[in-house]
């Protein structure tokens, strides 16, 4: 054969291993993708986009995580199957809800059935606004640590805060305390050096969730774990939105710092926190935590019962998204809801407008400017689905709100690390609690109240009024929501 005849045949042989390749990613993409609109648009980008749509789906679109996970746990922990002593009993629950919120009883039994996590009473809950208040209540507590610390997060930054938390960190390892970090591996990669480096040095247990081959941070990247986690002696737990990094201190860098909010807690809760990142630990680890300093006894701190929603692309998928609807669909007063990241599918858009149609008021606080320009346009083309029946919009100024919130009726109030997108409900790993209190809703809705009276009102005729070059590229970017 001559190199002509070789120059000729190359292109036919590039075409049959293009099509070799795509009919088993096309196959694997229709029967394990739930989300139909997430199936097409794989399966379209694998055929247009020869080679290269398989390889971004080899590389993006399979969840390799689930199964490895259920092996590596085997039998659900205890802590999480059965009920507990602080479990809310029936009489419990008619002393909770007053008349005016019986009709949340409904949506206490569906989040028991979805995710078969019972709710525990007895709890006590602290927002705590900002790297401000945050930082140094988690530092505290590190500090005090006698026995163990668990940490998880997403973002761990190499600056004067993250290394504010490695010389805690070391600090407790130094007193013998058993501490376990985990940082996410493509979160770890958001800043340079990394801070694995400063943990190792310091000799603070390390390990890495779902290490990948990518060189550098990729802000779109999926199956991550999403979680933050702090977990004192198993009594007392952090989580919420918030990463750990220096720009989660607003007054200190400005505008150019990210708002956001974080949460602590004592009682009975914690144990769903705890047995939440030993799970994960366990994956990303092979170490089994397990014991009275990983897992005691937790008595009553408050009045607050709640309960931790585990949700994942692994055997926990879907629970936090039922969650969000039987909040919708339990309403009848008034729906808050703050996110950062605003894109959700046609059940929940068609669950907000019929909540609306029923009386209810919904209000959504998104941010002005998003730090994800993709999400920020996409989120824009879904407007006037969300404001064409009396959904209300707000857009919140500078800094960057990171906030992930929801309060339903002055009563239910949904906090943790999840958002109004594909990737916190379909594609990445979240940790949210439930949580039933009037005080402590009545403090949320609050400070969302606060949020939206310095927020501009976004209405159709803002929305119509667009020029059509913007609406093209949001509706473009739209297209890219199963990916974003």
């Amino acid at each position: 054969m001559t190199l002509d005849d070789l120059w000729n045949f190359w292109p036919h042989l590039l075409a049959v291993i293009s099509v070799a390749l795509a009919v088993p990613a096309s196959l694997h993409c229709v029967l394990h993708k739930r989300d139909t609109r997430a199936a097409t648009a794989w399966v379209g980008l694998i055929w247009l986009t020869p080679l290269l749509g398989t390889l971004l789906y080899i590389l993006l679109g399979i969840n390799r995580i689930a199964r490895r996970a259920r092996r590596l746990r085997g039998e659900p922990s205890a802590t999480l199957r059965s009920p507990t002593e602080a479990a809310c009993t029936p009489q419990r629950l008619d002393e909770m809800f007053s008349p005016s919120h019986l009709h949340l009883r409904s949506l206490v039994r569906l989040v028991d059935s979805a995710t078969g996590i019972p709710l525990v009473d007895g709890n006590r809950i602290e927002p705590l606004v900002n790297g401000e208040s945050a930082y140094p209540a988690m530092l505290a507590a590190i500090d005090a640590a006698q026995r163990s610390v668990a940490l998880s997060t997403y973002l761990f930054n190499h600056d004067d805060q993250g290394l504010k938390f490695v010389e805690a960190l070391a600090r407790a390892v130094e007193r013998k305390v058993e501490v376990r970090v985990l940082i996410d591996d493509i979160g770890a990669r958001y800043s340079f050096p990394s801070i694995a480096r400063a943990l190792r040095r310091r000799q603070v247990p390390l390990a890495r969730f779902l290490p990948t081959f990518l060189r550098r941070r990729f802000a779109y990247s999926n199956l991550r774990n999403h979680r933050k986690l702090l977990v004192i002696d198993g009594r007392t737990g952090f989580t919420g939105g918030m990463n750990i990094l220096d720009a989660a201190h607003v007054h200190i860098r400005g505008t150019t710092s990210i708002t956001d909010l974080h949460f602590r807690f004592e009682g009975p809760v914690v144990g769903h926190m705890a047995q939440t990142f030993a799970d994960d630990w366990e994956f990303a680890s092979n170490e089994t935590l397990s014991g009275e300093i990983w897992f005691p006894n937790l008595e009553s701190r408050g009045k607050v019962a709640a309960r931790g929603i585990v949700d994942g692309p692994d055997e926990d998928h879907d629970k936090l998204r039922l969650a969000l609807l039987g909040g919708l669909a339990c309403a009848r007063s008034r729906v808050a809801i703050v996110t950062p990241y605003f894109l959700p599918d046609e059940g929940l858009i068609t669950a907000l407008n019929i909540a609306v149609l029923r009386g209810v008021e919904v209000d959504v606080l998104l941010p002005e400017r998003n730090n994800l320009v993709l999400v920020e346009w996409a989120s824009a083309s879904l407007w006037p689905q969300i404001l064409e029946h009396g959904c209300r919009i707000w857009l919140s100024p500078p800094p960057f709100d990171h906030t992930k919130l929801m309060v339903v009726d002055g009563m239910w109030s949904l906090v943790g690390s999840g958002n109004w997108d594909p990737r916190s409900l379909s594609l990445n790993f979240e940790f949210d609690v439930e949580c039933y209190d009037e005080d402590l809703a009545r403090r949320l809705e609050s400070h969302i109240d606060g949020k939206r009276r310095v927020a501009r009102r976004v209405t159709m005729a803002d929305v119509k009024g667009r020029k059509l070059p913007f609406k093209v590229r949001d509706s473009v970017a739209r297209l890219l929501s199963p990916y974003l």
